[in-house]
């Protein structure tokens, strides 16, 4: 299978985005630290968001174009879409996103509560891509290497009683 190609793909919200967008560094020198600036532009006669910026590590121009979402998505921060699953990661890369924040929790119990929501919230993700009437994430959910590599080390954890544990977890720890 082909890396996926997410051009065009639903940016249901600014923070999917940006995460998408952190998770993809600069593929010339691999530096994360891209200013983007977003907005609308027409392509090829779809209105499309995009995101673009020059790579502060070796100057290389750099473009991501996402579809628009029918409706707005408003919600708090973390607010990474509406009951669709995502179309810009993959069940297993909302996963790594999840382990990740949870495994990087800080002291501070402000901080904390912030760190373990998006660990929550990514955890919710990955649970959208489960079809009703169904107990696992299925295959075609996985599109990425990275995110295979993931449900390929532990395919257990893509469960759906298993996620909604670890899912109130976080919550149970202080994640509102």
């Amino acid at each position: 299978m082909s890396e996926y190609d997410p051009k065009y793909a639903i940016a249901r919200t600014d923070d999917e985005a940006v995460l998408y967008l952190e998770l993809h560094p600069c593929p010339d020198c691999g530096s994360a630290d891209t200013p983007w600036e977003q907005g609308l532009t027409d392509e090829d006669g779809e209105l499309v968001i995009s995101y673009s910026g020059v790579c502060p590590g070796c100057e290389a121009e750099r473009e991501y174009l996402f579809g628009m979402p029918e409706r707005e998505t408003v919600a708090p921060f973390p607010n990474f879409g509406g009951p669709e699953p995502s179309e810009l990661l993959d069940a297993g890369q909302w996963m790594q996103v999840a382990d990740g924040a949870a495994g990087s929790v800080p002291d501070d119990e402000a901080e904390a509560t912030y760190v373990l929501s998006i660990a929550r919230a990514a955890v919710e993700e990955v649970v959208k891509f489960i079809p009703p009437g169904t107990l696992t994430v299925p295959d075609d959910a996985f599109w990425t290497d990275e995110g295979r590599d993931v449900r390929d080390a532990e395919p257990g954890r893509f469960r759906l009683e298993r996620l909604l544990v670890v899912r109130d977890s976080y919550r149970d720890t202080g994640a509102n």
